[in-house]
Formats: C-alpha cells, sequence, structure tokens
C-alpha cells in the first residue's frame, strides 16, 4: 500500500511538472518571421491604398452616403498618392521614437519629439502639439481640460503602427496608446486607437474580421461610448449581413444625429469628426466588404465623413490579413519603394526594416522569442 502511494506522488509530481509546458504549447503562438514581414508590409500597403484611394472624398459627404458614381477610381498609380499623407507620415513620428529610443521610451520623450515635428496639424494633434510647446506635458497634453479635440479621430488614424510592431500583442498596442495616443486624445479618441492597434495585431492570426473586431474590442473598456458603437456595427451586421446602407443609417441615427452620442463631439453640425462614428466606418467597410479588398475600401469611403482616413484602417487592416505576396497586382506593381514619406525618414524598405526591429522587442518584451525552425528560418514565438 505504501509502494502504491508513493508510484502515485510521483506520477502526479511528474504530471504535474509537465504544466508548464503544455500550457505554454497551448497558449504560445508561432509566426514565421517571413510571415510577419509579408503582413505588416502589407498592413502598410493597405494604409496606403485606402487614404490615397479616398483622398479626394474627404469630408465632402457629411451624413451623406456617397453616391456611386462620385466614388473614386482606382489605378495602379493612386499607391504613390499616399507619401504626402499626414495619415501616415504622422505615425511615422512615434515608430521613429521607438527604433531610436525604444520600446520603453518615457512619454515624455514622445512628447518631445512629437513637439519637435515640423509638419502642419489639424484638431487633436494640433491642440496636443500646441500643450506640449506651451509646456503642457503629457498626458494632460491630450485632456479635454485642455483639449477640446480629445474624443476626434487623430490616434484612431495613426494607431496603425501600434499593431503592425506587436503581432498577436494586445498588451503591447494598449501599452503604446497610453504613450503616445495619450499625447492628443483621451477617452474614446484614445479607446479608438487602441482597438485598431489590437485588430492589426490579431490580424497577424486570424482571417475573419468578426474576430477581429472582437479582438479589438477585448483592447478597450467595455463600457466606453465608442465599445458600444462597435458592438453596434456587429450586431447590426449580424441582422443584416448583405445591407451595408442599413447599417450606415442605424449608424447615423445613433452617432450622428442623437446628442448623447455627441457630447464631446468638437463641432455639432453635419462634419463629424469623432471617433466613434469614424470608427464605425472603418467596421462597416471591414465586415461588409466580405474580405475582398477594392470592395471594402469602396463601401468604408461611401460611408462619408473622414472618407479617406477610414478606407486606409480598414485596408490596413485586412491587407495585414492577406500577406502581402498574395495581394491583387493592382496595389503593388506601380508602388515607388524608393521614394520617401514627407517629413520622415522613411521609404518603403526602411519603414519595413523599423518595424521589424521594434518587433523584435515587443516580442521579447511580451515574455515572446524568436526560434528557428528545422530550416533554419526565424519564427516569433508568442
Amino acid at each position: 500500500m505504501k509502494r502504491w502511494s508513493w508510484l502515485t506522488s510521483v506520477v502526479v509530481l511528474l504530471a504535474w511538472t509537465a504544466l508548464p509546458a503544455a500550457e505554454e504549447t497551448a497558449q504560445m503562438r508561432r509566426l514565421p518571421l517571413k510571415v510577419y514581414r509579408d503582413k505588416m508590409k502589407a498592413g502598410w500597403l493597405g494604409q496606403m491604398a485606402g487614404v490615397a484611394f479616398g483622398a479626394p472624398t474627404e469630408f465632402k459627404w457629411k451624413g451623406q452616403i456617397i453616391p456611386e458614381d462620385k466614388t473614386p477610381k482606382w489605378n495602379p498609380n493612386t499607391i504613390n498618392g499616399s507619401f504626402g499623407q499626414d495619415d501616415l507620415y504622422v505615425e511615422m513620428t512615434f515608430l521613429r521614437t521607438l527604433e531610436v529610443h525604444g520600446l520603453d521610451v518615457s512619454i515624455r520623450q514622445a512628447g518631445i519629439d512629437f513637439a519637435n515635428s515640423g509638419y502642419a496639424l489639424w484638431h487633436a494633434n494640433a491642440a496636443g502639439r500646441d500643450n506640449l510647446r506651451r509646456g503642457i506635458a503629457p498626458p494632460d497634453s491630450g485632456h479635454p481640460q485642455f483639449n477640446k479635440h480629445a474624443d476626434d479621430i487623430d490616434y484612431q488614424i495613426e494607431a496603425d503602427f501600434s499593431g503592425l510592431v506587436a503581432p498577436g500583442l494586445p498588451n503591447v498596442v494598449i501599452e503604446l496608446g497610453e504613450k503616445f495616443g495619450r499625447l492628443m486624445n483621451y477617452g474614446d479618441g484614445l479607446y479608438a486607437g487602441q482597438f485598431i492597434g489590437a485588430m492589426y495585431a490579431e490580424a497577424f492570426f486570424e482571417t475573419d474580421p468578426v474576430k477581429i473586431v472582437q479582438a479589438g474590442l477585448r483592447a478597450i473598456p467595455e463600457g466606453s461610448q465608442y465599445a458600444e458603437c462597435i458592438r453596434d456595427v456587429l450586431k447590426w451586421y449580424q441582422e443584416d449581413p448583405d445591407n451595408w446602407e442599413k447599417t450606415w443609417q442605424r449608424v447615423d441615427d445613433k452617432y450622428q444625429k442623437d446628442p448623447n452620442y455627441r457630447r464631446f463631439s468638437c463641432d455639432k453640425r453635419a462634419f463629424n469628426i469623432d471617433a466613434k462614428i469614424n470608427g464605425a466606418y472603418v467596421v462597416i467597410g471591414l465586415l461588409y466588404g466580405k474580405r475582398d479588398p477594392m470592395n471594402s475600401m469602396i463601401i468604408s469611403c461611401r460611408c462619408g465623413q473622414d472618407s479617406d482616413c477610414n478606407p486606409s484602417s480598414t485596408a490596413g487592416v485586412l491587407f495585414t490579413t492577406i500577406g502581402f505576396d498574395a495581394l491583387p497586382a493592382t496595389f503593388k506593381e506601380k508602388l515607388d519603394e524608393s521614394r520617401y514619406w514627407s517629413h520622415t525618414e522613411y521609404n518603403f524598405p526602411k519603414l519595413i526594416a523599423a518595424c521589424e526591429k521594434v518587433a523584435r522587442q515587443a516580442v521579447a518584451k511580451a515574455g515572446g522569442r524568436v526560434e528557428k525552425d528545422a530550416d533554419g528560418e526565424e519564427v516569433f514565438v508568442i
């Protein structure tokens, strides 16, 4: 009897010591580095495509669906219209801060780098940078007490980088939002960027738009109006999965016309740069586009308001799920990889290299590692 008890104890002990390894196997995700690069490149290309495509329509349709015959037409040269777009070069300021100072950079240094930027800005970005230059330090620079644009779209359109350097790591995305998003935004304006970044982070491993949106929601406070807005779009999509215009109308009725959802809008008229409604338009394109790159951009653009930034976010997330090599040639065949973005140190190859450098830090900081597979290829274990 004693011998049996001793053997039983040994078996239990061995099983117990094996648990951490088993749990690690169940919880860890593997991402070959070449797949990471391919998807990260696609994420940037999607942003470029969406913003350049929608640029002619920006804020020309407010509280209206853009008519089909007024929708821009894509041609392969359109992609190079993105190099002067603030939607891209502002977030590259944040990426540069990470590249130079590392992932543990302080919010103070992030604020210094943003304050020293030389490009023109608007809304929350302009107010936040003005505050920084006047000595209002972050995170107060984005607080509504000092910044009447705190709920505007700004960090939502600049947070793409945070997910592209943090594959499968939403907590890193959240932390980056606390450093960079609070320079100019607060509350829903901050959560908007963390939501977008978390969708990118999940897009390295997931292709189902519904699951990607749900992953984004897990990164922000459940009780926020922004989360409520995105949950509404998901619900309305599930009720009418083939009628995006009906969902657009329901969004407009609640998030455009109901003053309870525009309490912190910087403008209470038809013009609406609030993060909530524009985030809804990003998700409408992602869901109703049915994973078709062009159709997703068109739907998001036709929703109106910030109709270049929104298809940029939609396409960025979607293209990440697809990967650069698998994208239709029309989006990449005319890409000028030697051209630099305005006000930056980056052309396309240098941008990709900077993201990989930061991503390696992010994986290590989150407790992951880089391994080599049987062929000697590097793999992120996350």
